[in-house]
């Protein structure tokens, strides 16, 4: 498969002058059951096994996650950014229009992060649409995922957990939901992303990073 092949199949690509491979995780993250067709979509299934491929691969040195998700399956994007987290390999990521819900834990999950200007990033409390039973093992099924979610935000950058509780449950943000919409200096202010930035700005890093063995 080419280099224009793979970015229209996966939305990947990889320049062989310096070893970088780009991912980018766009649309609603899928998870177990399939997005609509209208909807662009990144496949967990597509992401899993090329993480794996590329902490394998001699010729991949870095790798530069590029984000503007809306979020999606609570599970599969954990599972994502718990893949990105634990590569040996150099990784930033880099938020160009929203990494929202389960995106925060795979943006904050590179060991760099970068956010632009004008993106932003969104926090609320776990949630599902359809039936589900009102029962308290329900309850204590969303506030265990919940907690997870928080945990490995606070193990992969310098928020707190009491700050992050604080934005995913604030009331008066969202019309007609719980949560917190942060813009770019809010997420860098609050330690979810390192650096404010561009392109430039985070392949300039990766290239460091590589450079020194990191």
């Amino acid at each position: 498969m080419n280099e224009n092949e793979e970015i229209k199949q996966f939305g990947t690509s990889e320049s062989k002058e310096n070893g970088i491979h780009t991912v980018t995780i766009i649309g609603q993250i899928e998870g177990h059951f399939a997005s609509e067709q209208s909807q662009k979509s990144t496949k967990y299934e597509h992401l899993i096994p090329l993480l794996v491929a590329l902490e394998q691969s001699v010729e991949v040195k870095g790798i530069l996650i590029v984000l503007n998700t809306m979020g999606g399956d609570v599970e599969a994007g954990l599972g994502i950014a718990e893949m990105i987290a634990t590569m040996k390999k150099p990784t930033v990521s880099l938020v160009i229009g929203g990494s929202h819900s389960i995106g925060v834990p795979i943006a904050v999950a590179a060991k760099r992060s970068f956010i632009t200007e004008s993106a932003t990033m969104t926090l609320h409390p776990v949630r599902v649409t359809g039936l589900v039973v009102g029962a308290p093992q329900t309850y204590n099924y969303f506030a265990d995922m919940q907690k997870r979610i928080v945990d490995f935000i606070c193990r992969n950058s310098s928020a707190s957990a009491e700050k992050i509780n604080e934005f995913m449950m604030r009331p008066d943000m969202l019309a007609t939901d719980v949560g917190t919409v942060l813009d770019a200096k809010e997420a860098v202010k609050n330690g979810l992303i390192d650096r404010i930035g561009g392109l430039s700005d985070a392949l300039a890093e990766l290239e460091k990073m590589i450079g020194q063995g990191a």
